[in-house]
């Protein structure tokens, strides 16, 4: 063999491993690319998920605020509404000529004489001190109170007391009856 030859044999067994390689690198790199190919699909897929999942999620968080806020806001609406009406009765209560006032003050003079007699005094609004100081009978007329209408009637030491003011049974009253108010006033 001659070196020519034998160099032609070194050059062709170079060029078939190299060929040899090269097949071997592409073949690996074809697997690299398509495990990148797959794991960055699989990723892809997991983020898309993950956001679907986060933007339900804040749908539902956005439309649960929106229906608190507008219970909120029905709330609010009724509470002014109930102190509205509540204002209303007030005013009318206060009116020195609401209808049924004198009527209403010959109830509560007969009311106080069931729970005191003698030895009582009458406390009246001032705005019913004369209409109180003809119904008082055996009760004495002492100082004027601040209120809407109707009295305080006392024992002469102060122990005992009776409210009697329209101020107090209003606000019993709007107690006692609030849930029949809300149904009047929002069924």
């Amino acid at each position: 063999m001659t070196l020519e030859q034998i160099s032609e044999d070194v050059r062709k067994e170079a060029e078939a491993k190299a060929s040899e390689i090269e097949a071997s690198a592409k073949a690996e790199s074809s697997k690299i690319l398509d495990a990148a190919k797959s794991q960055a699909a699989e990723i892809l897929s997991n983020a898309e998920a993950k956001a679907q999942r986060e933007a339900e999620q804040i749908a539902r968080e956005v439309v649960a605020s929106a229906r608190q806020s507008n219970q909120k806001e029905v709330l609010i609406a009724k509470r002014a509404a109930l102190d509205a009406a509540y204002d209303m009765a007030k005013d009318t209560i206060s009116d020195v000529k609401m209808k049924g006032r004198e009527s209403l003050l010959k109830s509560l003079i007969a009311e106080a004489k069931k729970v005191g007699g003698k030895g009582f005094i009458l406390h009246p609004a001032e705005i019913d001190k004369a209409s109180l100081s003809k119904l008082s009978g055996d009760f004495e007329v002492g100082e004027t109170i601040q209120c809407m209408g109707g009295f305080i009637l006392s024992s002469n030491d102060g122990s005992v007391s009776f409210d009697m003011r329209f101020d107090t049974l209003l606000e019993r009253a709007w107690s006692d009856n609030l849930a029949s108010i809300n149904n009047t006033l929002f069924e």
